[in-house]
Protein backbone atom coordinates (compact mmCIF):
# COMPACT_ATOMS: atom_id res chain seq x y z
CA UNK A 1 0.00 0.00 0.00
CA UNK A 2 1.34 3.30 -0.74
CA UNK A 3 2.18 5.50 2.33
CA UNK A 4 -0.04 8.97 2.27
CA UNK A 5 1.38 12.02 1.77
CA UNK A 6 2.60 13.13 5.30
CA UNK A 7 1.37 15.58 7.57
CA UNK A 8 3.70 17.99 6.95
CA UNK A 9 4.01 18.13 2.95
CA UNK A 10 2.15 20.63 0.71
CA UNK A 11 1.11 18.17 -1.54
CA UNK A 12 -3.10 18.72 -1.80
CA UNK A 13 -3.49 15.87 0.70
CA UNK A 14 -1.19 16.95 3.27
CA UNK A 15 -2.41 20.58 2.78
CA UNK A 16 -5.28 19.40 4.96
CA UNK A 17 -3.48 17.28 7.75
CA UNK A 18 -2.96 18.43 11.36
CA UNK A 19 0.67 19.63 11.58
CA UNK A 20 2.24 16.78 13.78
CA UNK A 21 4.81 19.16 15.82
CA UNK A 22 4.38 18.06 18.96
CA UNK A 23 6.96 15.81 20.99
CA UNK A 24 7.09 13.52 24.72
CA UNK A 25 7.24 16.88 27.07
CA UNK A 26 4.48 18.59 25.02
CA UNK A 27 2.10 16.16 25.00
CA UNK A 28 3.14 15.27 28.91
CA UNK A 29 2.78 19.23 29.64
CA UNK A 30 -0.87 19.22 27.55
CA UNK A 31 -1.84 16.25 30.15
CA UNK A 32 -0.36 18.10 33.20
CA UNK A 33 -1.64 21.39 32.61
CA UNK A 34 -5.47 20.25 31.71
CA UNK A 35 -5.44 17.96 35.21
CA UNK A 36 -3.92 21.38 37.36
CA UNK A 37 -6.55 23.79 36.85
CA UNK A 38 -8.88 25.25 39.02
CA UNK A 39 -9.58 21.93 41.04
CA UNK A 40 -6.78 22.81 43.03
CA UNK A 41 -7.19 26.18 43.91
CA UNK A 42 -10.95 25.49 44.82
CA UNK A 43 -11.54 21.64 44.96
CA UNK A 44 -9.87 21.10 48.54
CA UNK A 45 -12.73 23.48 50.27
CA UNK A 46 -15.25 21.57 48.61
CA UNK A 47 -14.52 18.24 49.24
CA UNK A 48 -13.50 18.76 52.76
CA UNK A 49 -16.89 20.62 53.37
CA UNK A 50 -18.70 17.29 52.38
CA UNK A 51 -16.61 14.76 53.81
CA UNK A 52 -13.87 15.97 56.21
CA UNK A 53 -10.27 14.40 56.42
CA UNK A 54 -12.23 11.81 55.07
CA UNK A 55 -11.57 14.00 51.34
CA UNK A 56 -8.08 12.25 51.38
CA UNK A 57 -9.80 9.12 51.09
CA UNK A 58 -11.75 10.43 48.36
CA UNK A 59 -8.70 11.21 46.45
CA UNK A 60 -7.22 8.22 46.48
CA UNK A 61 -10.06 6.47 45.27
CA UNK A 62 -10.83 8.77 42.56
CA UNK A 63 -7.23 8.61 41.67
CA UNK A 64 -7.44 4.53 42.17
CA UNK A 65 -10.15 4.84 39.34
CA UNK A 66 -9.73 7.29 37.37
CA UNK A 67 -5.71 5.32 36.60
CA UNK A 68 -7.57 2.42 35.58
CA UNK A 69 -8.97 4.78 33.00
CA UNK A 70 -6.40 6.44 32.09
CA UNK A 71 -4.22 3.47 30.97
CA UNK A 72 -6.97 2.08 29.34
CA UNK A 73 -6.91 5.57 27.55
CA UNK A 74 -2.82 5.06 27.20
CA UNK A 75 -2.97 1.43 25.02
CA UNK A 76 -5.59 2.99 23.07
CA UNK A 77 -4.18 6.16 22.19
CA UNK A 78 -0.72 4.74 21.50
CA UNK A 79 -2.24 2.31 18.97
CA UNK A 80 -4.85 4.59 17.45
CA UNK A 81 -2.74 7.70 17.23
CA UNK A 82 -5.82 9.63 15.78
CA UNK A 83 -6.64 13.36 16.71
CA UNK A 84 -10.07 13.55 19.05
CA UNK A 85 -9.19 9.52 19.88
CA UNK A 86 -12.12 9.53 22.48
CA UNK A 87 -14.34 9.95 19.67
CA UNK A 88 -12.86 7.43 17.15
CA UNK A 89 -11.88 4.84 19.81
CA UNK A 90 -15.32 3.81 20.45
CA UNK A 91 -16.36 4.45 16.55
CA UNK A 92 -13.35 1.91 15.30
CA UNK A 93 -15.14 -1.06 17.90
CA UNK A 94 -18.81 0.08 17.36
CA UNK A 95 -19.26 1.81 14.46
CA UNK A 96 -20.56 5.82 13.56
CA UNK A 97 -23.54 5.81 16.48
CA UNK A 98 -21.71 4.25 19.14
CA UNK A 99 -18.79 6.59 18.38
CA UNK A 100 -20.45 9.91 17.89
CA UNK A 101 -22.56 8.93 21.35
CA UNK A 102 -19.17 9.09 23.13
CA UNK A 103 -17.55 11.83 20.74
CA UNK A 104 -20.98 13.80 21.64
CA UNK A 105 -20.60 13.53 25.42
CA UNK A 106 -16.72 14.03 25.38
CA UNK A 107 -17.40 17.51 23.27
CA UNK A 108 -19.63 18.66 25.85
CA UNK A 109 -17.70 18.06 28.56
CA UNK A 110 -14.46 19.25 27.02
CA UNK A 111 -16.31 22.85 25.72
CA UNK A 112 -17.24 23.52 29.05
CA UNK A 113 -14.25 23.25 30.84
CA UNK A 114 -13.09 26.48 29.22
CA UNK A 115 -15.74 28.42 31.14
CA UNK A 116 -15.68 26.51 34.04
CA UNK A 117 -11.76 27.37 34.29
CA UNK A 118 -12.45 31.01 33.49
CA UNK A 119 -15.18 31.35 36.62
CA UNK A 120 -12.52 29.17 38.43
CA UNK A 121 -10.41 32.68 37.53
CA UNK A 122 -13.11 35.38 38.39
CA UNK A 123 -13.35 33.89 41.75
CA UNK A 124 -10.05 34.01 42.46
CA UNK A 125 -9.59 37.94 41.20
CA UNK A 126 -12.64 38.68 43.41
CA UNK A 127 -11.23 38.40 46.33
CA UNK A 128 -8.62 41.01 45.24
CA UNK A 129 -9.56 44.36 47.41
CA UNK A 130 -9.66 46.43 45.08
CA UNK A 131 -10.84 44.13 42.10
CA UNK A 132 -13.75 43.50 44.99
CA UNK A 133 -14.73 47.13 45.45
CA UNK A 134 -14.11 48.63 42.01
CA UNK A 135 -15.65 45.74 39.48
CA UNK A 136 -16.97 43.27 41.18
CA UNK A 137 -17.01 40.32 39.12
CA UNK A 138 -19.22 38.01 40.83
CA UNK A 139 -22.25 38.18 43.19
CA UNK A 140 -22.57 37.51 47.35
CA UNK A 141 -23.37 33.86 45.59
CA UNK A 142 -20.53 33.52 43.20
CA UNK A 143 -22.09 33.85 40.51
CA UNK A 144 -21.19 36.29 37.52
CA UNK A 145 -21.83 40.42 37.46
CA UNK A 146 -22.57 41.93 33.85
CA UNK A 147 -18.61 43.08 34.11
CA UNK A 148 -17.39 39.19 35.20
CA UNK A 149 -19.20 38.43 32.47
CA UNK A 150 -17.27 40.55 29.50
CA UNK A 151 -13.87 39.54 31.62
CA UNK A 152 -14.80 36.14 30.75
CA UNK A 153 -15.61 36.57 27.36
CA UNK A 154 -12.11 38.13 26.84
CA UNK A 155 -10.30 35.27 28.92
CA UNK A 156 -12.41 33.03 26.46
CA UNK A 157 -10.99 35.03 22.98
CA UNK A 158 -7.79 35.10 24.04
CA UNK A 159 -7.86 31.81 23.90
CA UNK A 160 -9.29 31.40 20.78
CA UNK A 161 -6.90 33.43 19.08
CA UNK A 162 -4.06 31.61 20.67
CA UNK A 163 -5.21 28.26 19.40
CA UNK A 164 -5.91 29.57 15.94
CA UNK A 165 -2.39 30.23 15.58
CA UNK A 166 -1.30 27.00 15.94
CA UNK A 167 -0.50 23.98 17.80
CA UNK A 168 3.06 25.18 18.25
CA UNK A 169 2.44 28.18 20.11
CA UNK A 170 -0.42 26.67 22.33
CA UNK A 171 1.88 23.36 22.61
CA UNK A 172 4.86 26.05 23.77
CA UNK A 173 2.66 28.37 26.12
CA UNK A 174 1.26 25.39 27.82
CA UNK A 175 4.27 23.85 28.67
CA UNK A 176 5.52 27.19 30.72
CA UNK A 177 2.17 27.52 31.96
CA UNK A 178 2.21 24.03 33.32
CA UNK A 179 5.28 24.38 34.97
CA UNK A 180 4.16 26.98 36.46
CA UNK A 181 0.97 26.13 37.48
CA UNK A 182 3.43 22.68 39.15
CA UNK A 183 5.42 24.75 41.07
CA UNK A 184 2.88 27.29 42.96
CA UNK A 185 1.14 24.47 44.42
CA UNK A 186 4.34 22.75 45.26
CA UNK A 187 5.33 25.54 46.81
CA UNK A 188 1.88 25.94 49.00
CA UNK A 189 2.33 22.84 50.27
CA UNK A 190 6.07 23.26 51.67
CA UNK A 191 4.57 26.45 52.92
CA UNK A 192 1.87 25.81 54.55
CA UNK A 193 2.99 22.66 56.04
CA UNK A 194 5.75 24.97 57.62
CA UNK A 195 4.32 27.41 59.18
CA UNK A 196 0.29 26.22 60.28
CA UNK A 197 0.16 22.47 60.82
CA UNK A 198 -2.70 20.92 63.34
CA UNK A 199 -2.73 17.29 63.26
CA UNK A 200 -5.90 17.44 65.57
CA UNK A 201 -7.87 18.48 62.40
CA UNK A 202 -7.60 15.18 60.90
CA UNK A 203 -9.91 14.27 63.68
CA UNK A 204 -11.85 17.31 64.53
CA UNK A 205 -15.57 18.28 63.47
CA UNK A 206 -16.98 15.11 64.10
CA UNK A 207 -14.03 13.24 64.11
CA UNK A 208 -12.10 11.93 60.34
CA UNK A 209 -15.34 11.02 58.37
CA UNK A 210 -18.17 13.01 60.00
CA UNK A 211 -20.59 12.08 57.01
CA UNK A 212 -19.16 8.26 56.91
CA UNK A 213 -19.08 6.44 53.43
CA UNK A 214 -21.80 8.63 52.00
CA UNK A 215 -19.48 11.40 52.00
CA UNK A 216 -16.65 10.39 50.61
CA UNK A 217 -18.59 9.51 47.62
CA UNK A 218 -20.44 12.19 47.48
CA UNK A 219 -17.31 14.33 47.53
CA UNK A 220 -16.43 12.50 44.05
CA UNK A 221 -18.34 14.46 41.95
CA UNK A 222 -18.47 17.63 43.80
CA UNK A 223 -14.61 18.60 43.07
CA UNK A 224 -12.28 15.46 43.28
CA UNK A 225 -13.01 13.55 40.28
CA UNK A 226 -13.44 16.67 38.07
CA UNK A 227 -9.99 17.97 39.46
CA UNK A 228 -8.15 15.31 37.79
CA UNK A 229 -10.03 15.19 34.65
CA UNK A 230 -7.83 15.56 31.73
CA UNK A 231 -5.31 13.09 31.29
CA UNK A 232 -6.73 12.47 27.66
CA UNK A 233 -6.25 16.13 26.41
CA UNK A 234 -2.70 14.49 25.05
CA UNK A 235 -4.71 11.66 23.46
CA UNK A 236 -6.77 14.43 21.81
CA UNK A 237 -4.13 16.11 20.06
CA UNK A 238 -2.31 12.89 18.78
CA UNK A 239 -2.80 13.83 15.26
CA UNK A 240 -0.41 16.43 16.11
CA UNK A 241 2.22 14.51 17.64
CA UNK A 242 5.42 13.54 16.01
CA UNK A 243 6.13 9.86 17.66
CA UNK A 244 2.95 8.98 18.81
CA UNK A 245 2.86 5.42 19.30
CA UNK A 246 6.21 6.15 21.61
CA UNK A 247 5.05 9.02 23.46
CA UNK A 248 1.04 9.17 23.84
CA UNK A 249 1.13 6.59 26.93
CA UNK A 250 4.15 7.83 28.60
CA UNK A 251 2.83 11.42 28.06
CA UNK A 252 -0.35 9.95 29.78
CA UNK A 253 0.76 8.07 32.44
CA UNK A 254 3.63 10.29 33.88
CA UNK A 255 1.13 13.35 34.04
CA UNK A 256 -1.60 11.25 36.09
CA UNK A 257 1.10 10.12 38.37
CA UNK A 258 2.27 13.89 38.89
CA UNK A 259 -1.43 15.49 39.31
CA UNK A 260 -2.47 12.46 41.71
CA UNK A 261 0.36 12.89 43.97
CA UNK A 262 0.05 16.76 43.83
CA UNK A 263 -3.33 16.90 44.80
CA UNK A 264 -2.73 14.81 47.55
CA UNK A 265 -0.43 17.10 49.07
CA UNK A 266 -2.20 19.84 48.55
CA UNK A 267 -5.43 18.24 50.39
CA UNK A 268 -3.26 17.11 53.39
CA UNK A 269 -2.01 20.73 53.78
CA UNK A 270 -5.01 22.04 53.53
CA UNK A 271 -6.52 20.30 56.07
CA UNK A 272 -3.61 21.02 58.68
CA UNK A 273 -3.14 24.82 58.41
CA UNK A 274 -7.11 25.38 58.87
CA UNK A 275 -7.64 27.17 62.38
CA UNK A 276 -8.60 24.07 65.01
CA UNK A 277 -11.62 27.31 66.30
CA UNK A 278 -13.36 26.86 62.88
CA UNK A 279 -13.41 23.16 63.34
CA UNK A 280 -14.87 22.73 67.27
CA UNK A 281 -18.45 22.41 65.78
CA UNK A 282 -18.56 21.00 62.23
CA UNK A 283 -16.62 21.09 58.97
CA UNK A 284 -19.51 23.46 57.83
CA UNK A 285 -17.50 26.70 57.26
CA UNK A 286 -13.86 26.21 57.20
CA UNK A 287 -12.58 29.18 55.99
CA UNK A 288 -15.21 31.54 55.83
CA UNK A 289 -18.82 32.32 54.44
CA UNK A 290 -18.56 33.17 50.90
CA UNK A 291 -15.04 32.94 50.40
CA UNK A 292 -13.87 31.40 46.86
CA UNK A 293 -9.94 31.41 47.53
CA UNK A 294 -9.33 29.48 50.37
CA UNK A 295 -5.29 28.74 50.06
CA UNK A 296 -4.93 32.58 49.59
CA UNK A 297 -6.59 33.34 52.56
CA UNK A 298 -5.07 30.65 54.82
CA UNK A 299 -1.85 31.73 53.59
CA UNK A 300 -2.76 35.12 54.82
CA UNK A 301 -3.85 34.07 58.14
CA UNK A 302 -0.89 32.48 58.31
CA UNK A 303 1.36 35.26 58.05
CA UNK A 304 2.40 34.27 54.23
CA UNK A 305 0.97 37.23 52.17
CA UNK A 306 3.81 37.27 49.82
CA UNK A 307 2.23 33.18 48.67
CA UNK A 308 -1.18 35.28 48.68
CA UNK A 309 -0.10 37.42 46.10
CA UNK A 310 1.64 35.04 44.33
CA UNK A 311 -1.74 32.74 44.29
CA UNK A 312 -3.58 35.32 43.05
CA UNK A 313 -1.32 35.78 39.75
CA UNK A 314 -1.37 31.29 39.80
CA UNK A 315 -5.16 32.08 39.73
CA UNK A 316 -4.91 33.50 36.70
CA UNK A 317 -2.05 31.16 35.24
CA UNK A 318 -3.40 27.65 35.96
CA UNK A 319 -6.99 27.88 35.18
CA UNK A 320 -6.24 30.07 32.05
CA UNK A 321 -3.79 27.11 30.94
CA UNK A 322 -6.32 24.57 31.28
CA UNK A 323 -9.38 26.22 29.75
CA UNK A 324 -6.79 26.55 27.06
CA UNK A 325 -5.94 23.62 26.22
CA UNK A 326 -9.40 21.92 26.83
CA UNK A 327 -10.42 24.61 24.20
CA UNK A 328 -7.83 22.82 21.60
CA UNK A 329 -9.45 19.70 22.74
CA UNK A 330 -13.08 19.99 21.85
CA UNK A 331 -11.86 21.67 18.63
CA UNK A 332 -10.14 18.24 18.37
CA UNK A 333 -13.50 16.41 18.89
CA UNK A 334 -15.74 18.05 16.88
CA UNK A 335 -13.13 18.18 13.85
CA UNK A 336 -13.16 14.00 14.28
CA UNK A 337 -16.88 13.96 14.02
CA UNK A 338 -16.73 16.07 11.33
CA UNK A 339 -14.50 13.50 9.60
CA UNK A 340 -16.58 10.79 10.37
CA UNK A 341 -20.13 12.66 8.68
CA UNK A 342 -21.95 12.29 11.88
CA UNK A 343 -21.27 16.59 12.16
CA UNK A 344 -21.10 19.22 9.69
CA UNK A 345 -18.06 18.92 7.28
CA UNK A 346 -17.05 22.66 7.95
CA UNK A 347 -15.89 21.52 11.10
CA UNK A 348 -13.07 20.04 9.28
CA UNK A 349 -11.89 22.74 7.47
CA UNK A 350 -8.09 23.26 8.41
CA UNK A 351 -6.36 26.94 8.48
CA UNK A 352 -3.28 28.28 7.47
CA UNK A 353 -1.65 26.66 10.83
CA UNK A 354 -3.28 23.60 10.40
CA UNK A 355 -5.58 23.99 13.16
CA UNK A 356 -9.41 23.17 12.82
CA UNK A 357 -10.18 27.18 12.58
CA UNK A 358 -13.99 26.02 12.61
CA UNK A 359 -13.98 23.96 15.16
CA UNK A 360 -12.19 26.12 17.27
CA UNK A 361 -14.44 29.53 16.59
CA UNK A 362 -17.57 26.96 17.30
CA UNK A 363 -16.19 25.87 20.39
CA UNK A 364 -16.16 29.76 21.49
CA UNK A 365 -19.61 30.17 20.68
CA UNK A 366 -20.32 27.30 22.55
CA UNK A 367 -18.31 28.21 25.91
CA UNK A 368 -19.94 31.98 25.76
CA UNK A 369 -23.39 30.48 25.77
CA UNK A 370 -22.63 28.40 28.70
CA UNK A 371 -22.26 31.26 31.17
CA UNK A 372 -25.44 31.90 31.00
CA UNK A 373 -27.12 28.90 32.29
CA UNK A 374 -23.86 27.88 34.29
CA UNK A 375 -22.98 31.32 35.73
CA UNK A 376 -20.75 30.32 38.75
CA UNK A 377 -17.66 27.00 39.16
CA UNK A 378 -20.09 25.26 41.26
CA UNK A 379 -22.59 25.29 38.96
CA UNK A 380 -20.80 23.69 36.52
CA UNK A 381 -18.71 20.86 38.39
CA UNK A 382 -21.56 18.27 39.07
CA UNK A 383 -22.76 18.54 35.22
CA UNK A 384 -18.88 18.30 33.65
CA UNK A 385 -17.56 15.30 35.84
CA UNK A 386 -21.32 13.37 34.74
CA UNK A 387 -20.21 13.79 31.33
CA UNK A 388 -16.45 13.21 31.77
CA UNK A 389 -17.96 9.89 33.70
CA UNK A 390 -19.89 8.65 30.54
CA UNK A 391 -17.15 9.74 28.13
CA UNK A 392 -14.48 7.39 30.31
CA UNK A 393 -16.69 4.74 30.14
CA UNK A 394 -16.52 4.30 26.57
CA UNK A 395 -13.22 3.81 26.46
CA UNK A 396 -12.59 0.27 28.32
CA UNK A 397 -15.28 -0.82 26.55
CA UNK A 398 -13.75 -0.21 23.15
CA UNK A 399 -10.69 -1.47 24.31
CA UNK A 400 -11.49 -4.77 25.21
CA UNK A 401 -14.08 -5.33 21.96
CA UNK A 402 -10.93 -3.94 20.04
CA UNK A 403 -8.54 -6.30 21.32
CA UNK A 404 -10.98 -9.19 20.62
CA UNK A 405 -11.39 -7.88 17.10
CA UNK A 406 -8.34 -6.18 16.44
CA UNK A 407 -5.97 -8.23 18.71
CA UNK A 408 -2.94 -8.64 15.49
CA UNK A 409 -2.66 -4.58 15.89
CA UNK A 410 0.78 -3.77 17.13
CA UNK A 411 -0.33 -2.19 20.62
CA UNK A 412 3.35 -0.10 22.05
CA UNK A 413 1.26 0.03 25.36
CA UNK A 414 -0.63 -2.69 26.88
CA UNK A 415 -2.66 -2.48 29.70
CA UNK A 416 -2.00 -4.79 32.36
CA UNK A 417 -3.89 -7.57 33.26
CA UNK A 418 -6.56 -5.97 30.36
CA UNK A 419 -9.31 -8.99 30.63
CA UNK A 420 -9.88 -7.52 34.27
CA UNK A 421 -9.19 -3.85 34.25
CA UNK A 422 -11.14 -3.48 30.98
CA UNK A 423 -15.05 -4.46 32.95
CA UNK A 424 -13.29 -2.55 36.25
CA UNK A 425 -12.56 0.34 34.28
CA UNK A 426 -16.29 0.41 32.84
CA UNK A 427 -17.46 -0.48 35.95
CA UNK A 428 -15.26 2.49 37.91
CA UNK A 429 -16.87 5.13 35.29
CA UNK A 430 -20.43 4.12 36.19
CA UNK A 431 -19.98 4.61 39.75
CA UNK A 432 -18.56 7.72 39.32
CA UNK A 433 -21.57 8.74 37.19
CA UNK A 434 -24.10 7.48 39.86
CA UNK A 435 -22.10 9.36 42.41
CA UNK A 436 -22.53 12.64 40.09
CA UNK A 437 -26.08 12.75 41.25
CA UNK A 438 -29.11 12.39 39.30
CA UNK A 439 -29.77 16.08 38.82
CA UNK A 440 -26.56 16.32 36.49
CA UNK A 441 -27.49 13.11 35.07
CA UNK A 442 -31.16 13.41 33.53
CA UNK A 443 -29.33 16.69 32.46
CA UNK A 444 -26.94 14.96 30.96
CA UNK A 445 -29.69 12.44 29.39
CA UNK A 446 -31.48 15.20 27.55
CA UNK A 447 -28.27 16.51 26.16
CA UNK A 448 -27.45 12.87 24.54
CA UNK A 449 -31.38 13.55 23.11
CA UNK A 450 -30.27 16.51 21.72
CA UNK A 451 -27.00 15.31 20.22
CA UNK A 452 -28.99 12.41 18.22
CA UNK A 453 -31.07 15.68 17.08
CA UNK A 454 -27.90 17.04 15.66
CA UNK A 455 -27.00 14.12 13.96
CA UNK A 456 -30.11 13.51 12.51
CA UNK A 457 -29.85 16.99 10.89
CA UNK A 458 -26.33 16.15 10.23
CA UNK A 459 -27.31 12.89 8.14
CA UNK A 460 -30.21 14.78 6.27
CA UNK A 461 -27.61 17.32 4.23
CA UNK A 462 -25.68 14.14 3.09
CA UNK A 463 -26.45 12.54 -0.16
CA UNK A 464 -27.99 9.16 0.52
CA UNK A 465 -25.75 7.40 -2.07
CA UNK A 466 -22.75 8.87 0.56
CA UNK A 467 -24.11 8.32 3.72
CA UNK A 468 -22.84 5.47 5.94
CA UNK A 469 -24.54 2.61 7.40
CA UNK A 470 -24.77 3.76 11.36
CA UNK A 471 -24.53 0.02 12.91
CA UNK A 472 -27.32 -0.09 14.45
CA UNK A 473 -26.97 -3.43 15.98
CA UNK A 474 -23.51 -2.74 17.71
CA UNK A 475 -24.84 0.69 19.06
CA UNK A 476 -28.23 -1.98 20.72
CA UNK A 477 -26.22 -1.81 24.58
CA UNK A 478 -25.90 2.31 24.22
CA UNK A 479 -29.42 3.64 25.45
CA UNK A 480 -29.97 0.93 27.39
CA UNK A 481 -27.06 1.35 29.62
CA UNK A 482 -27.51 5.35 29.89
CA UNK A 483 -31.27 4.88 30.47
CA UNK A 484 -30.47 2.47 33.12
CA UNK A 485 -27.74 4.22 34.86
CA UNK A 486 -30.07 6.92 34.77
CA UNK A 487 -33.04 5.12 36.08
CA UNK A 488 -30.96 3.31 39.05
CA UNK A 489 -29.78 7.45 39.90
CA UNK A 490 -33.75 8.30 40.30
CA UNK A 491 -33.91 5.58 43.13
CA UNK A 492 -30.65 5.80 44.59
CA UNK A 493 -29.25 7.96 47.51
CA UNK A 494 -27.41 11.04 45.30
CA UNK A 495 -29.69 13.16 44.81
CA UNK A 496 -32.97 10.79 43.98
CA UNK A 497 -35.52 9.02 45.97
CA UNK A 498 -32.97 6.53 48.25
CA UNK A 499 -35.45 4.02 47.74
CA UNK A 500 -32.27 1.86 47.15
CA UNK A 501 -30.23 0.59 50.20
CA UNK A 502 -27.01 1.21 50.98
CA UNK A 503 -24.47 -0.49 49.29
CA UNK A 504 -26.91 -2.12 47.31
CA UNK A 505 -26.90 0.87 45.60
CA UNK A 506 -23.70 0.24 44.37
CA UNK A 507 -23.72 -3.77 43.92
CA UNK A 508 -26.87 -2.91 41.66
CA UNK A 509 -24.53 -0.77 39.73
CA UNK A 510 -21.64 -2.71 39.46
CA UNK A 511 -23.49 -6.11 38.22
CA UNK A 512 -25.75 -3.81 35.44
CA UNK A 513 -22.22 -2.30 34.34
CA UNK A 514 -20.62 -6.09 34.06
CA UNK A 515 -23.68 -7.17 32.32
CA UNK A 516 -23.42 -3.69 29.51
CA UNK A 517 -19.75 -4.52 29.56
CA UNK A 518 -19.76 -7.81 27.96
CA UNK A 519 -23.30 -7.45 26.16
CA UNK A 520 -21.30 -4.74 24.29
CA UNK A 521 -18.01 -6.33 23.58
CA UNK A 522 -20.41 -9.15 22.22
CA UNK A 523 -22.03 -7.09 19.52
CA UNK A 524 -18.74 -5.02 18.75
CA UNK A 525 -18.01 -4.67 14.54
CA UNK A 526 -16.62 -8.01 12.99
CA UNK A 527 -12.60 -7.78 12.52
CA UNK A 528 -12.92 -6.60 8.63
CA UNK A 529 -14.90 -3.65 9.63
CA UNK A 530 -13.11 -2.37 12.28
CA UNK A 531 -9.85 -3.20 10.13
CA UNK A 532 -11.13 -0.75 7.47
CA UNK A 533 -12.44 1.81 9.61
CA UNK A 534 -8.74 2.34 11.55
CA UNK A 535 -7.20 2.14 7.84
CA UNK A 536 -9.18 4.83 6.36
CA UNK A 537 -8.85 7.08 9.29
CA UNK A 538 -4.97 6.36 9.12
CA UNK A 539 -4.99 7.10 5.82
CA UNK A 540 -6.84 10.37 5.95
CA UNK A 541 -4.61 11.34 9.51
CA UNK A 542 -1.27 10.19 7.63
CA UNK A 543 -0.32 8.12 11.00
CA UNK A 544 3.23 7.39 11.07
CA UNK A 545 4.35 3.42 10.78
CA UNK A 546 4.86 1.48 13.63
CA UNK A 547 8.43 0.27 13.68
CA UNK A 548 9.68 -2.23 11.88
CA UNK A 549 5.67 -2.51 9.89
CA UNK A 550 5.37 -1.52 6.05
CA UNK A 551 2.82 0.80 5.10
Amino acid sequence: MTRPAAAGSNSATGAHHLHRAVGFWGLMFISLGSIIGSGWLLGALTTAVIAGPASLVSWVLASTMLAVLALAHAELGATYPIAGGTARFPFFAFGPLVGFTAGWMSWLRSVLISPIEVEATLSYMDRIGWVHDRVRVLHPNGTLTGAGLVIASVFMLIFTIINVLGVRLLSGINSVTAVVKTAVPLLTVVVLMTLAFHGSNFTAGGGFAPHGAHGVFAALPAGVVFALLGFEQAIQLAGEARDPQRDISRAVIVAMAVGTALYLLLQIAFIGALDPDALTRSWDNPVGEGNFGPYATLATAVGAGWLATILYVDAVISPAGTGLVYMAGAARLSYAMGRERVLPRPLTQVGRSRVPVVSILLAFVVGEIAFLPFPSWQALVGVVTSAAAVMYAFAPVALHALRVQDGGRNRPYRLPAGPVLAPAGFVFANLIFYWSGYEADWKLGIAALLGFLVLALTRRGIPAAERSGLRARSALWVWPWLGGMILIGRFGRYGGTRALPDWWDLVIVIVFSLAVHYTAVRLAMPPEDVDAAVQHEEEGESVPPAPGTAR
